[in-house]
């Protein structure tokens, strides 16, 4: 007799209380091993593949993909222990294997510590405590749809109501909630997606009869309900737009006024995962931080100079390509070792200045999923070479959503390149909690007075943004001008290599 192990979405580490459902791995009636990855999630910081530490056929799933789910909740079940009569031709030979072996030492495991203790590794999680349920071989590939009943007083003669476990079929793979029909009995809501539509377009559920399995309400019900509300509202707009009908004309029901255009819908973006993120710390940093900003035009020739120079030497001493982004950043590790100012926390509850003895350089990257900040650790211990290939990696990382929260979390001071957009100046918000950051403008063909005569020379923007709380205008003007002439005479840092 097999036993049904629940696996709930485990502690992702950093703080974070929620994820949501990108992909799933695995499907309803799927042989799992021991620690295979089930399900993509993404969180604040990260998107981050989720092991199962049980081994056995899922029995299903809980949630859609697109679903936000808190931590605990449950995500799927599993079916440890193989059951006579099972039919496995479907699933792989290895699948089948695992099942034969891993399910009987998945279950010693949970009896024991709850699982195999490696729901995330590296994030410090442990499995929750395992839930166990008894089904019946001939069930297996039925998906278990949980349903709870309020508690409630008892009908006259009848007991009152208690949670239930109910078989259904595959099809709607999704935990249920229970609603009430007309006021009378419970009926099987779909959760959660179905019920924020319903939302929406205030539609109580509890007047839907549903046409799935069991009185499911599915999302074709509910769209349903939508339509013909909408027809209502229209047939009342044409109602009360048609003009009174004139004695010996035709009877009113025959002349019908043309249907007033619907206003288009305002769209909702909901605020959550990485956008979420971004939001909540950007919002902070604009309460917290009385942030400033200074800029200054530099010229850029003999900085790209100095980098066609590096990238043209050939022999056994030429290393990689060397971006121009890593040449700022080690522009940046050298200004600050002379402004340790700028590489500094505020602790407001203390009510003191926190210099940091490390560099741990930010730099902003935009994502299809939204623009995150991966850290390069200890930059200070950096040269350019080591830098650029760090921002390469993190780079790659970012782009393929792979990142970890351990890196894109720990920044002291950023480093934020919007000309990749095209446009020359900006006033960034402070990456909170840090102190400053420095932004760089495109760099461009410009018009400029050069050993006293005009020429046309390579220009860029740069413009610091800082916690005034920190330092004064005189310290952060001394960093900006400090990183200006490195860029102009790239020679003076030189001086600190």
């Amino acid at each position: 007799m097999p036993q049904v192990l629940e696996f709930k979405l485990p502690d992702l580490g950093e703080g974070l209380t929620e994820a949501e459902i990108v992909r799933w791995l695995v499907e309803v009636g799927e042989v799992v091993a021991i620690d295979q990855p089930v399900v993509e999630v993404e969180t604040a910081k990260a998107m981050v593949e989720v092991p199962c530490p049980y081994g056995g056929v899922v029995t299903a799933r809980f949630g859609e993909e697109g679903t936000e789910l808190p931590v605990g909740a449950p995500l799927l079940t599993v079916a440890v222990g193989a059951p006579e009569g099972l039919d496995l031709s479907g699933a792989s030979p290895s699948s089948t294997e695992s099942l034969t072996s891993d399910t009987s030492a998945s279950a010693t495991a949970t009896e024991s510590s709850g699982g195999s203790g490696n729901v995330l590794v590296g994030y410090g999680t442990g499995a929750p405590a395992a839930r166990r349920r008894r089904i019946r071989p001939d069930r297996l590939d039925r998906t278990l749809v949980r349903t709870s009943v309020p508690d409630a007083p008892a009908a006259s003669g009848t007991a009152p109501a208690t949670g239930a476990t109910h078989a259904a079929p595959a099809a709607p793979a999704t935990p249920v909630a229970v609603g009430v029909v007309n006021g009378q009995g419970p009926v099987p809501v779909v959760s959660p997606l179905v019920r924020r539509l319903a939302r929406q377009h205030d539609i109580d559920l509890r007047r839907l009869a549903g046409s799935g399995p069991d009185g499911l309400i599915l999302r074709a019900d509910v769209d349903g309900a939508i339509r013909q509300a909408e027809e209502t509202a229209a047939a009342k707009t044409r109602t009360a737009l048609a003009p009174a009908a004139p004695t010996g004309a035709a009877p009113a029901s025959a002349v019908e006024a043309p249907a007033a255009p619907a206003a288009p819908a305002a769209e909702r973006i909901p605020l959550r995962g990485v956008r979420g993120a971004v939001a909540d710390k950007l919002s902070r940093s604009r309460t917290e931080i009385p942030d400033a900003t200074c800029w200054v035009d530099a010229d850029a020739t003999e900085l790209m100079a100095v980098r066609a120079a590096m990238n043209a030497a050939t022999g056994p001493s030429a290393g990689p390509k060397v971006s121009v982004l890593a040449l700022l950043a080690r522009i940046c590790t050298a200004a600050l070792a002379r402004f340790p100012e700028l590489n500094s926390t505020v602790d407001t509850e203390a009510r003191e200045i926190v210099r940091l003895p490390g560099v741990h350089l930010g730099f902003a990257a935009q994502t299809e999923r939204g623009l995150v900040v991966p850290v390069v650790r200890d930059a200070h211990t950096r040269n350019a070479e080591s830098i650029g290939a760090e921002i390469a990696r993190l780079t790659e990382s970012a782009r393929t959503g792979k990142l970890s929260p351990a890196q894109l979390t720990g920044g002291t001071f950023t480093l934020n390149n919007y000309g990749v957009f095209g446009v020359d100046g900006s006033t960034p918000i402070i990456n909170h909690p840090e102190a400053a950051m420095l932004g760089v403008g495109r760099i461009m063909p410009k018009p400029w007075v050069h050993q006293g005569e005009l020429a046309v020379r390579q220009v860029v923007q740069l413009s610091l943004t800082f916690d005034h709380r920190v330092c004064d205008g005189g310290t952060a003007g001394g960093f900006l001008r400090y990183v200006a002439d490195c860029v102009e005479q790239p020679a003076v840092l030189l001086r600190t290599l």
